[in-house]
């Protein structure tokens, strides 16, 4: 009878077990190491940072280098791996010149995509259509920009603009502007735009504070261009017989007497041609309807009958 030898039960280390198992099996091995590099990869060259600043605006400025960008790209979360993105910079050419200027990063995108706009000069800073209506005031002109460029300072906006001297128009911007882009852009138009009234003002007699300041009055007041020369006329009326404006639009006109100190809205042109042309008439009151017609009063009688008349 043969001699068989006894069944071997001795277990084999997990660890012991797997080496030996890789070392008969060399493709599971490198079809591990695959799906783990691939991973990685696809981590770094996919996969955008989880707190990716959208809408930021990131400057290239002269003197930089494709190692200072990357560094400012990690350090404001729009990259994973700073290698990662000079590799594809190279990848794309564009490490030998990497051209000045704003880069918007509206959305989430993976290194290679920022790689490849940095390389390619791929600013994505498309005009922003902004349109400031007359009459607004600074505050309601740093409500209408503020959701529309991101670089846009409220604060120091409202702490630099002069009421009055900020013209209402349509613009267009770039998304890259800031606060005092738009202060620029909005005070050298009110320049531009006033420029060819300057010897009317000139002779009207009053100040170019003043014309101003009435203007936004008329402005916030009239409903309508016919009504911009007779509210003119009107409230220099009030003004050569020392009587109080009473504009309801600026309540501090009901306690002093003159302009208030200072533009209460910024005005157009119309409101501000209407101010140094007002049409005489012998007219001290005036009241808008309900639908918006108004109705003028030569003495306060006048004016108390339309109320009870007009306004029920």
């Amino acid at each position: 009878m043969e001699n068989i030898p006894p069944e071997n039960n001795t277990q084999v280390p997990l660890a012991e077990y797997s080496k030996l198992n890789f070392s008969r099996h060399p493709l599971a091995f490198f079809s591990a190491g695959a799906i783990l590099f691939l991973g990685f990869f696809y981590f770094l060259a996919f996969s955008a940072p989880l707190h990716f600043p959208k809408g930021i605006v990131v400057s290239i400025t002269k003197g930089e280098t494709l190692r200072s960008i990357s560094l400012e790209l990690k350090e404001k979360r729009v990259i994973r791996s700073r290698t990662s993105f000079e590799a594809f910079v190279i990848l794309f050419g564009g490490e030998r010149h990497i051209a000045l200027g704003d880069y918007l990063f509206e959305s989430k995108m993976p290194v290679f995509e920022v790689a490849s706009r940095i390389a390619g000069e791929k600013r994505h800073l498309g005009s922003v259509r902004i349109t400031i209506p007359e009459g607004f005031d600074v505050e309601e002109i740093a409500d209408t920009v503020s959701p529309k460029l991101p670089n846009f300072n409220r604060d120091r906006f409202l702490a630099q603009a002069r009421e009055g001297y900020l013209f209402p128009d349509t613009y267009f911007f770039l998304s890259s502007n800031d606060e005092r882009d738009v202060l620029g852009y909005l005070s050298d138009n009110f320049e531009k735009k006033t420029k060819p009234l300057s010897r009317e003002i000139a002779v009207s007699g009053k100040t170019g504070s003043e014309i101003i300041t009435m203007a936004s009055l008329i402005e916030r007041e009239a409903k309508g261009d016919a009504d911009r020369g007779y509210i003119s006329g009107i409230l220099w009326n009030r003004l050569n017989k020392n009587m109080p404006l009473q504009v309801d639009s600026a309540p501090d006109t009901y306690k002093k007497r003159g302009l208030p100190e200072h533009p209460i809205c910024n005005p157009g042109l119309a409101s501000i041609r209407a101010a140094l042309h007002p049409v005489k008439s012998n007219f001290l009151y005036y009241l808008h309807d309900g639908a918006g017609n108004i109705h003028y009063a030569r003495t306060f009688e006048e004016h108390k009958a339309n109320k009870l008349k007009y306004l029920k």
